[in-house]
């Protein structure tokens, strides 16, 4: 019966953990001071709007993204390869993608709010886009989201164009309950359903090619094995998702959404 329980609470913890995605929250994003610092374009718009430029190569021949981590709360170097790995499919970057590390010191909070998130990345970002590279920044945080419920805590969010957020220590304590993926699984997973975000899907700044949006939940797929897809309330296709210890891959829907924007 314990380990029943553990799985229901990891089943429904993560079923409302991939993402609250501030794009429901900031549909016109943050205009305040939009524009790069590096004069490359502005990194406080909405979820989605740099989908575009982040799979093709037209405009941005390059990638650069800087991951930013609090102590203790460093990803796993098998997440950044996984996550490495996943952008070199989907992206069209001739120039190459880069990655950096760094570390930098806890704002000390319990709790986050997304305005708070924003804030901490005007403070601690230091790499911004340029006129033929974009620049994405992700910050791996201590202490939990402010939208987390008795019924489940949030893993992540995407909050603005080329900005995401996990929240490594609620990934931490849960990673290791009974029948849980590891923490390099459950890391992988939030990260590259964040950036999926990022690169529009699903349908909020890649357009649909088919219809595979799952509109009662927002911005994920329908498709019930797909990275993309909101897991239903009994957890029973993060099930299938979760199983051997896979991270889940983008369906072919998908796919197809960000082959027809640039994409891979």
């Amino acid at each position: 019966m314990r380990k029943f329980q553990y799985l229901c609470l990891f089943l429904l913890l993560l079923a409302t953990a991939c993402s609250t995605d501030a794009m429901d929250d900031n549909p016109a994003g943050d205009p305040s001071g939009n524009g790069s610092p590096d004069g490359g374009p502005g990194y406080r718009g909405a979820v989605g709007e740099s989908a575009a430029d982040l799979l093709s190569g037209e405009t941005f021949s390059g990638l650069s993204l800087q991951l930013l981590y609090v102590e203790g709360m460093r990803p796993t170097q098998a997440t950044v390869d996984n996550f490495q790995d996943f952008l070199r499919e989907r992206l069209n970057k001739p120039d190459g993608i880069s990655l950096t590390l760094q570390e930098i010191a806890s704002p000390g909070q319990d709790v986050y709010s997304t305005q708070d998130i924003r804030e901490l990345e005007d403070e601690v970002r230091t790499l911004f886009s340029t006129t033929d590279n974009l620049a994405v920044c992700g910050i791996f945080l201590d202490g939990s989201f402010e939208g987390n419920t008795e019924s489940g805590s949030v893993l992540g969010i995407a909050y603005r164009n080329t900005s995401f957020v996990v929240f490594g220590e609620t990934i931490r304590e849960f990673s290791g309950q009974p029948l849980a993926p590891s923490t390099t699984v459950l890391e992988t997973t939030v990260v590259n359903h964040e950036f999926g975000h990022l690169l529009g899907l699903v349908n909020a700044g890649t357009p649909l090619q088919t219809q595979h949006q799952d509109t009662e939940h927002g911005r994920h797929c329908t498709a019930e094995d797909c990275l993309m897809y909101w897991t239903a309330e009994t957890g029973e296709g993060l099930v299938n998702m979760i199983s051997g210890g896979n991270v889940p891959s983008l369906d072919a829907a998908c796919l197809q959404d960000l082959q027809a924007n640039g994409g891979r």
